[in-house]
């Protein structure tokens, strides 16, 4: 999943010593010690999909962006409507080059109006950090939380019901992409009500001497749900069946918001952000290429980096894998825009084999109702 370094040099999460006590087999993943899985990630896919499931996410960064001009810099430095945005509430969007191509995605959470949290990928953390600083402009202050703060996602379809038990005030209340402080298990946090899953969930910030004891609590009130420990593995296959895009599979500083089918985060008509004129000379143009979801026709997995063959040209597929609940192999593509209608079938190169695919409607999954 990611290239190894040496084992003295991983970082690890408060979570370490209770993931080794859990069973759980570690890899390295973005220079950090993590869980791939504890039982199996088919069994931890399925706690999530029909009960409840833990993610240790605390290798995620978070800064604090403050002060009076914090609302002007977000607006020049990300392509969403962040003036949009009400105290309490969250959306996603993204670090953008010049070109409309992706730096990193984020979310970004709104407290007042000169006080914001962004949430960015744990890989790109320093990266993220360092050009945000850089192109801030005056009267706003950058700060890197991301050593203070651990977060542990809860998903699932009983992930409320598990959270309103041990938390005062209960957050079970809070709109998608809501948040608020409160205290959960005698621990004080911010919960959200977001997630990677394409579940009901919630995602809990709290102090890193917090996190083993908050985790336990989860894992011991929630037995009676059949709560599970998970896993980056089924983290993995969560999103790509809820089409969430994974930074450095589907999105990278080589495609744009409009090619990723993320247009929806591109705002022009709020003003100046970077990667605004690249993206809207591009949308003028007709965009070249889509992220496309595809269902294989032939046996075989569509793996990231395989050759993709179309009438109208090459693609590549940036995200596969066997579905564990549609029971067969799904998968994300970059195809030509005039293959990417749903219905047009196309083929994979599978270690030298062409086999047939073709463009299916996104997301694979998603659940029935939204909290």
């Amino acid at each position: 999943m990611s290239v190894p370094v040496p084992q003295a040099s991983l970082r690890r999460t408060p979570l370490y010593d209770l993931h080794r006590e859990l069973g759980a087999k570690l890899i390295d993943f973005g220079g950090w010690e993590m869980p791939v899985q504890y039982a199996g990630i088919l069994e931890e896919h399925r706690a999530v999909r029909e009960r409840v499931g833990l993610f240790d996410v605390s290798h995620m960064g978070e800064f604090d962006v403050t002060g009076p001009g914090a609302l002007a810099c977000l607006q020049r430095l990300t392509p969403n409507d962040v003036g949009a945005l009400a105290d309490g509430r969250i959306h996603y969007s993204a670090f953008l080059t010049e070109k409309g191509t992706f730096v990193d995605d984020l979310l970004v959470y709104r407290r007042a109006a000169d006080s914001y949290l962004l949430v960015v990928n744990a890989g790109n953390t320093p990266k993220d950090f360092a050009w945000a600083t850089s192109h801030a402009g005056p009267g706003a202050n950058f700060t890197d939380r991301s050593a203070e703060t651990a977060l542990i996602a809860v998903q699932g379809p009983k992930s409320a019901a598990l959270m309103a038990r041990l938390s005062a005030p209960d957050p079970s209340d809070l709109p998608y992409y809501g948040f608020r402080e409160t205290t959960v298990a005698g621990a004080k946090t911010l919960v959200s009500r977001t997630g990677y899953t394409g579940e009901d969930g919630f995602e809990v910030y709290c102090r890193p001497e917090d996190a083993a004891r908050l985790f336990r609590a989860l894992l011991s009130e929630g037995k009676p749900d059949g709560v599970a420990p998970c896993g980056l593995g089924a983290r993995d296959t969560l999103r790509l069946e809820a089409k969430m895009a994974l930074y450095g599979n589907d999105i990278d500083e080589t495609v744009t918001a409009y090619e990723a089918d993320l247009g929806w985060i591109v705002k022009p008509k709020k003003g100046d952000f970077i990667g605004r004129d690249a993206l809207v000379a591009q949308k003028q143009a007709g965009v070249p290429r889509k992220l496309v979801g595809f269902e294989m026709v032939d046996r075989g997995i569509g793996r990231h980096g395989y050759p993709a063959k179309t009438a109208a040209g090459p693609g590549i597929v940036t995200s596969g894998t066997h579905s564990p609940t549609l029971g067969k192999p799904i998968g994300l593509a970059l195809l030509p825009a005039a293959a990417s209608a749903v219905g047009t079938e196309f083929s994979v190169d599978i270690r030298g084999r062409d086999a047939a695919a073709r463009v299916v409607a996104t997301p694979f999954y998603k659940r029935s109702q939204k909290p």
